[in-house]
């Protein structure tokens, strides 16, 4: 049976998708070695930390 390629246009798609997309900024935690503030589950820029262990020399 033939079936239509596209019941709703890219453009109506699209719009719809776009409205549930929020540009928001990332929640940021206190990093526990030096209490600078980092993007959680993220290397800590500051000391080099991650999960209590130092992974970059500073």
């Amino acid at each position: 049976m033939a079936v239509p390629k596209r019941k709703v246009s890219k453009q109506k798609g699209r719009q719809r998708r776009a409205a549930n997309m929020k540009a928001e900024a990332p929640e940021l935690v206190e990093c526990p070695q030096c209490h600078a503030l980092i993007i959680p589950h993220h290397l800590c820029p500051e000391c080099g930390y991650y999960k209590g262990r130092e992974v970059i020399a500073k």
